[in-house]
């Protein structure tokens, strides 16, 4: 697994981690933005009424209502971006990292608005009567590249496991184990079972099921993050004041967080907000070309409301519970993934000013980083080293009170080889104090508030709930991919691996999961962006010819 892990961030290091992908992802949601005059802004209003039904035909085509449609993307979208996603990404670079997310979200309205406009405009009836869109359908049909439209549908299926499936199983067994003690692949298992007596009933069964509980969902979340932040309102003035101010220059060093640089800071925060809005993927146009209207801008305006209910809303209520609880810098008692454990060469003291400087140019891969992976062997005798000469840095910061074991209770003695950094030993496990991410931060920091220990359980219900929804979404998305590569037929056998998936994911390594769903984001966006900026002209002429007909009536 640690080689797989290191070849999928390898790649994220070439397409999402990279510094042109977020420039990309910006530059397109910027370009549409003033070449459509803000429709963000303009056509904010119109968007809220065309979703309240106002222009609703009966004799419409489609397979289901605009807020319903609506709804199934939400849930494909609301899930565990919202809450491990909004924490993974204050981890990496701090306040600065949700100021990134917003400006994502921001131009990711109008990214979302021509992704949906143009995917529903080329839109067919499949064979069984239901319809079928997405970036492929514009691919093929519009501009000719079935070349394009067959790797987009192929990138479609692998980011159904990468970003639908397997991170949200994990989110949702690894927050349940730590509230309610259940065993990871109990949870999948029961969970798996749920998804597929689901998914099996097709798009009617899966909007039915998200129009009743996106809602719900979101009043649940909303109340344990109140409760919170008026708890610690005393905290977020300066929150906000740190996530604008450091948008600019990075995010300084605090406790046991040892600061962020602007352009980490910035690439991690592009990201996530990309993982949690999806705008510019290319996953929500699928849902949206169920809807029953004629008119393709219409369900485009709809879809903007997506980035800004997912980010703007539900991302800014977990980023000031994070920041105002003050969680996010304090180091926690876990048990530390070995994808995040690595030692280091030398003695380091976070309390040290040389020592934070020398571990920031680490930590940000910097020029004038001197510390080096430890090679050697450690001696441990109950469960505690008594050798020096190294550092263990977990999850981004100085791991304390480290204890080392062979399972919980048996304390471990003897020699640890160390070799670029990493345990030989398989078997071993090691927990202390450190910084901690994912949903994990999350649910420590709904404990801060008025519910106290009980907050805990909000965050479980509301992960189990966000994330099991958008594994519901993104099957339909897959298997309208699948539909496209390989027919109909193909569609059964997806779903039966596709639940397998989610079952295995439950109790898989945490971060190998995200390091996945990373590249899987990446390889099905950079498709779909290049294909919307070919039709931008089209675009403008679908928005100006519905705003004609909307007069006209």
């Amino acid at each position: 697994m640690e080689g797989l892990y290191d070849f999928l961030v390898s790649l994220d290091g070439i397409l999402g981690g990279a510094d042109w992908f977020p420039f990309v992802l910006l530059g397109v949601g910027l370009f549409f933005t003033i070449y459509l005059k803000f429709p963000q802004i303009r056509f904010f209003k119109h968007a809220w009424l065309v979703v309240t039904g106002k222009y609703d035909k009966s004799t419409d085509e489609g397979d289901t209502t605009h807020f319903r449609a609506l709804t199934t993307a939400l849930s494909g979208t609301v899930g565990t971006g919202n809450i491990s996603g909004v924490a993974f990404a204050i981890f990496l670079g701090g306040p600065a990292a949700l100021f990134w997310m917003w400006a994502t979200a921001f131009l990711g309205m109008t990214t979302k608005f021509v992704e949906v406009t143009l995917s529903h405009k080329y839109r067919v009836k499949t064979q069984d009567g239901t319809m079928a869109g997405g970036p492929m359908y514009y691919m093929d049909r519009r501009l000719n590249m079935k070349w394009l439209a067959i790797a987009f549908a192929v990138a479609t299926v692998i980011s159904s496991f990468g970003t639908g499936n397997l991170p949200q199983s994990n989110g949702i067994a690894q927050s349940i184990e730590a509230t309610f003690g259940f065993e990871p692949v109990v949870v999948g298992s029961v969970l798996g079972i749920l998804l597929a007596l689901v998914i099996l009933g097709g798009i009617q069964r899966i909007a039915a099921f998200t129009s009743k509980v996106v809602p719900i969902m979101a009043v649940i979340y909303l109340i344990g993050a109140l409760a919170v932040i008026f708890a610690n309102i005393e905290n977020i003035g300066p929150s906000f004041a740190a996530v604008i101010s450091d948008a600019f220059t990075g995010s300084a060093a605090a406790g046991g967080f040892l600061g962020a640089s602007l352009a980490y800071a910035f690439n991690r925060g592009v990201n996530r907000g990309l993982f949690s809005n999806e705008a510019g993927q290319g996953s929500a146009p699928i849902a949206h070309a169920a809807a029953k209207t004629d008119e393709p801008a219409s369900e485009g305006m709809v879809s903007l409301l997506e980035p800004f209910i997912d980010t703007i809303l539900i991302c800014t209520v977990t980023g000031l519970v994070i920041l105002s609880s003050g969680v996010w810098k304090e180091k926690h008692e876990n048990v530390f993934d070995r994808s995040d454990m690595y030692f280091v060469e030398g003695h380091y003291d976070d309390s040290n000013e040389a020592d934070r400087t020398a571990l920031y140019q680490y930590l940000n891969d910097l020029e004038g980083n001197k510390i080096v992976p430890y090679n050697g062997a450690i001696t441990v005798v109950n469960g505690t080293a008594v050798s020096d000469g190294f550092t263990l840095i977990n999850a981004r910061s100085i791991a304390e009170d480290v204890k080392y074991s062979l399972g919980v209770e048996d304390a471990y003695t003897g020699t640890l080889q160390i070799k670029d950094g990493k345990p030989v030993k398989d078997n071993l496990e090691v927990s202390g104090k450190s910084l901690v991410h994912s949903a994990a931060l999350t649910t420590i920091a709904f404990t801060r508030g008025y519910f106290g220990n009980y907050g805990q359980y909000i965050v479980s219900i509301g992960l189990m709930l966000f994330a099991f929804s958008t594994a519901i979404a993104w099957s339909y998305y897959g298997d309208r991919a699948m539909t496209y590569l390989l027919g109909p037929r193909s569609v059964m056998p997806y779903r039966v691996i596709y639940v397998a998936g989610f079952v295995w994911a439950s109790f898989s390594d945490t971060t190998l999961v995200w390091a996945l769903s990373a590249v899987a984001i990446v390889v099905m966006t950079i498709p779909n962006l290049f294909g919307i900026v070919m039709l931008s002209k089209e675009m403008k002429q679908t928005v100006n010819d519905y705003w004609s007909k909307v007069k006209d009536e």
